[in-house]
């Protein structure tokens, strides 16, 4: 029974010591990208998890500030990696690849921001 708690504590412990790593990618499409195109885009990304284990966590949406500060980026995608050795690994990973075929044709701009998450 004492062995719970100490493990509960190491794992926290272990929380501490070891932040999250997020992935933010922003994306602006070619005018000529049509709806059907961005969707496959979509789609393509949104099946990287279940063929990247090293993604832990991933969410995504499409712009909708009133400031008009988007710089031409459209759409965002937000992936969670325990440490930058999985986030290197997602990076080369061929399904990763892969998706960068199906991107590519479609992408006018790309803007990548990777951050330790902070309390």
């Amino acid at each position: 029974m004492l062995a719970l708690p100490v493990n509960a504590q190491q794992a926290e412990d272990a929380a501490k010591a070891a932040p999250l790593l997020r992935h933010v990618v922003l994306f602006g499409f070619k005018e000529e990208a049509t709806a059907e195109d961005i969707k496959k885009v979509e789609e393509a990304f949104a099946a990287l998890p279940g063929k990247i284990d090293a993604i832990k966590g991933y969410e995504w949406g499409t712009n909708v500030s009133p400031e008009n500060l988007n710089q031409g980026h459209t759409h965002c995608f937000f992936l969670t990696f325990a440490n930058e050795k999985d986030r290197d690994a997602y990076l080369v990973h061929p399904a990763h690849k892969e998706f960068g075929g199906i991107l590519g044709p479609y992408l006018a701009k790309v803007t990548v921001v990777d951050y330790f998450v902070k309390p």
